[in-house]
């Protein structure tokens, strides 16, 4: 009798340790499990918007004070995970002294690298009136990045511009807009008016 009730008490004290011991795995589980989730949730709210702007418009001024250009759009919205700003229906206006000012419009616009580097997207359009000194300039294609500091664009994507009367296609461009170099990569076409006599 004595043995059986020995038998009993280390069959009940085995079955509690291991209720125990499935009870701590349990509750391991759960705090793992739980600080996944809250760290998932965190990198989450690392990427949300800190500020969200409706018609907005901010003016760049160069080292001398003077506007350099103005990003304006439909609504900003600013992400502080990589410090870059998204921008739907953007207008950029780049306003140079020697030259008319060159209207750059897209569907969205991507900003990045410490204001640096424009990328616009969604049937891009720059045009330029003419004036006594330059000519009309308008140009098309999918994609777009800009570097406002540098005045200069370029495009991997098919690209369709004109100058004057001259016309030209491309599958790619690189322009610098303050030494004039305007550089067109892969297959395309271009038409240039006679000569005036």
């Amino acid at each position: 009798m004595r043995n059986q009730r020995t038998a009993h008490r280390f069959r009940v004290s085995i079955a509690m340790a291991l209720a125990l011991l499935f009870a701590l795995g349990s509750f391991w589980l759960l705090e793992v499990m739980n600080r996944s989730g809250e760290e998932l949730q965190a990198d989450q709210r690392l990427n949300e918007p800190d500020q969200i702007i409706e018609r907005f418009s901010l003016v760049r001024m160069t080292k001398e004070g003077k506007p350099s250009y103005i990003i304006s759009g439909d609504r900003l919205t600013h992400r502080p995970v990589d410090d870059s700003s998204e921008i739907e229906k953007p207008v950029v206006r780049s306003l140079s002294g020697e030259t008319p000012p060159m209207d750059i419009r897209a569907k969205s616009a991507r900003i990045d690298d410490d204001n640096s580097r424009v990328v616009l997207s969604g049937d891009v359009q720059i045009d330029r009136a003419a004036s006594a000194t330059s000519q009309e300039f308008r140009l098309r294609t999918p994609e777009l990045t800009i570097f406002p500091d540098e005045d200069r664009m370029e495009t991997n994507k098919p690209v369709q511009f004109r100058l004057g009367n001259a016309t030209a296609t491309a599958n790619g461009m690189r322009a610098n807009n303050a030494t004039s170099q305007l550089q067109l990569s892969g297959r395309g076409t271009m038409v240039l008016p006679p000569k005036a006599r």
